[in-house]
């Protein structure tokens, strides 16, 4: 089955009409308004997109694709504004070709031909951007733009088992890596929500971080060493497992979404797959309570292997739980010995803090813990869902210290409220709104999301003068004509 050209999935995964208008209702029962009328999705044949600027050179031409479905594909990524847009036919941004390479050397073959006709490169992974970090809206200044997707490097090349690692290809999706890896009794164990259609490349491109990330927060914490080719050539860092010779080179490529370079193949931390398992999903009549147990056992040295915070709301949205609590999902895994005591102690935390802990599952799987976790995984096909009905549904994902934490969600909570009471149906200053917030608050524009076009006016106010300074002198040196990518992080 192909990737669907809008919306999450492959084509014939998702919801039918008749889920998505029994969820409406549902929805608009809870908040008291009428059921919501159903838009279409759109079909490729109603999809009008400009004609392409750029043809292949016949070297690169069995590569090289400019069918009306692959280039709507590599448009649009999966935010709330991305599936909006496409609903009311705004493709206004295609590539005008995809290349599909099979090997780094036809990599560095598409890569030269862009730098010498001037077109843009936008490198793409598994297509599940939510920064407008895969759409080619590259300005006028290039011949063209051509969207590059590494889906065909896709393999695990190389394992050493004795240092638990392994020597990756950057296009691999989260599915397909696992798949490979379970044989060996490995796993990377890195679970953004994205992880069905997000690729290793990308993980490390974006600064991805998992749900499963209370110790390894972000991708960083497993890359040794990584290979990217640039418009300047090879750059490659040494595979070591740590090391404190000046600034870490690999650090310049995690971060970069694609503005340097395209992330070919890393050497990644492994581990031992996990055969001992407790979850827990613990309720909270107030949300103070609730905050207060997952800071103490973020700090407790228990390192759970996800330890995820639900208010209310997002409690019932996802069925783990009815709308009066907030639910604390604690999981601990290990694949060396029982967890029975470190849950216990997490427990304890939970309950000093005014939690109810249920009865401990074995699985993560099994009760509002599963749901949770279900509703996670099946996110993408519920938002494509929720943007057909016209409902807005959209996450502002960031980062403060505890101490900052109570004001910081209360402001946030405030504005975007406010801004839905006064810009109702207007999804783009709803994020504005937020976003200015935490930027004014003291957090971060993005924890794991990326930069992308999206949210480069945040990040432009975030970061010091003298960092932008010297990562646009590394975009000159590794990209002296600006064909990766432009926009994003730094102007061309």
């Amino acid at each position: 089955m192909r990737r669907k050209f809008w919306g999450w999935g492959l084509e014939g995964q998702g919801l039918d009409d008749q889920e998505v208008l029994a969820l409406g209702g549902l929805l608009a029962g809870h908040l008291g308004l009428e059921p919501p009328d159903l838009r279409p999705a759109p079909r490729i044949e109603d999809v009008r997109l400009r004609q392409p600027r750029l043809q292949a050179p016949g070297a690169l031409a069995d590569i090289c694709s400019q069918e009306p479905w692959d280039r709507a594909e590599h448009t649009l990524g999966k935010s709330f504004d991305d599936l909006a847009r496409g609903l009311a036919g705004r493709w206004e941004h295609p590539p005008d070709l995809v290349a599909f390479p099979r090997s780094e050397t036809e990599v560095g073959s598409v890569l030269e031909w862009c730098a010498a006709a001037g077109a843009a490169m936008v490198p793409y992974g598994g297509g599940s951007s939510v920064a407008r970090g895969i759409e080619p809206d590259v300005g006028d200044g290039y011949a063209g733009a051509v969207s590059l997707d590494l889906r065909h490097l896709d393999r695990v090349l190389e394992v050493d088992r004795d240092s638990r690692s392994a020597r990756i290809q950057g296009g691999v999706l989260g599915p397909q890596l696992e798949e490979q890896l379970r044989p060996l009794g490995l796993t990377l164990r890195h679970f953004p929500q994205s992880f069905e259609f997000s690729s290793l490349g990308g993980w490390i491109a974006t600064r991805s971080g998992g749900h499963y990330a209370t110790l390894f927060t972000h991708i960083d914490e497993f890359v040794q060493g990584v290979r990217a080719l640039t418009p300047r050539g090879v750059y490659e860092t040494r595979r070591l497992p740590g090391s404190g010779a000046g600034p870490d080179p690999a650090r310049l490529l995690i971060g970069s979404e694609g503005t340097l370079g395209v992330i070919t193949e890393a050497w990644m931390r492994l581990q031992d797959r996990p055969v001992h398992r407790a979850s827990a999903a613990v309720a909270f009549a107030s949300f103070e309570g609730a905050w207060q147990a997952a800071r103490g056992v973020a700090q407790s040295g228990l390192w759970p292997a996800n330890c995820r915070l639900l208010d209310a709301n997002e409690a019932l949205l996802s069925g783990s739980g009815d709308g009066t609590h907030a639910v604390l999902i604690v999981t601990f895994e290990s694949a060396d010995h029982p967890v029975e005591a470190w849950m216990a102690r997490a427990a304890e935390i939970c309950r000093e803090c005014g939690g109810e802990v249920p009865d401990v599952s074995a699985t993560a799987r099994a009760g509002a813990a599963g749901a949770w976790r279900d509703a996670f995984v099946r996110g993408g096909h519920t938002h494509d869902a929720l943007v057909r009905l016209g409902m807005v549904q959209e996450t502002f994902e960031t980062a403060i210290t505890w101490d900052r934490f109570p004001d910081f969600h209360a402001g946030v909570m405030e504005a975007t409220q406010r801004a839905l009471r006064e810009v109702c149906g207007t999804g783009a200053a709803i994020k504005e709104a937020a976003s200015s917030e935490l930027i004014r608050l003291g957090g971060t524009i993005t924890h794991h999301h990326a930069v992308g076009r999206y949210h480069r006016p945040w990040y432009d106010r975030e970061r010091p003068d003298l960092f932008a300074e010297a990562l646009r002198a590394a975009k000159r040196a590794l990209d002296p004509a600006a064909i990766m990518n432009p926009g994003v992080l730094i102007d061309p």
